[in-house]
């Protein structure tokens, strides 16, 4: 899934180009999930790929855990990955929010 698809080139009534944000959903931590402590050599891309073998999903795992702005974890850091059983409902409920 890429979720650049979903920045959307829009004019507004002075015919001024702008993007639309993309917003995600709540993720919230359940006991089924997979948790880790992170390694120097773990990343948020690296984790999606491992786990779900889509880098482009890094943004589940950052969302579940409250990550903003970078890709890097911090060594030792307990990191909660939503378990797979749960990555269509994830990605549906962000489908909906992105609709134009």
């Amino acid at each position: 899934m890429n979720r650049l698809k979903f920045i959307n080139n829009l004019v507004n009534s002075k015919n001024k180009k702008y993007f639309k944000n993309i917003i995600y959903p709540n993720i919230e931590k359940e006991t089924n999930d997979i948790y880790i402590i992170s390694k120097s050599t773990d990343r948020l891309d690296l984790l999606a790929k491992k786990y779900y073998s889509d880098d482009s999903l890094y943004w589940v795992i950052a969302r579940c855990n409250g990550i903003y702005g970078s890709l890097y974890l911090n060594t030792g850091e307990q990191i909660c990955i939503p378990n797979k059983s749960r990555l269509d409902s994830i990605i549906n409920e962000f489908v909906e929010l992105n609709k134009i």
